[in-house]
């Protein structure tokens, strides 16, 4: 296996190890129901993106089969 001629410098080491450090994880609010969530996502509480409905969430498929069903029985 190849070996390394000369030892890597602290200063060399801590140049390439500059670039690993963390960032924080910026967090954002929804406008419909206030709820903590990443930047460009969709909310997983209520369904909104940018003010908007976008996905319908199961529990609301839910109680429309429910209410649906309720319909047809009458």
């Amino acid at each position: 296996m190849a070996e390394p001629k000369k030892r890597m410098t602290s200063t060399r080491s801590g140049n390439r190890k500059s670039h690993d450090a963390m960032s924080p994880i910026y967090l954002r609010k929804c406008s419909n129901c206030k709820e903590t969530l990443k930047p460009y996502t969709v909310c997983q509480n209520c369904g909104f993106y940018r003010g908007k409905k976008v996905i319908i969430l199961k529990e609301e498929r839910l109680k429309d089969k429910k209410v649906i069903e309720e319909l047809k029985d009458e």
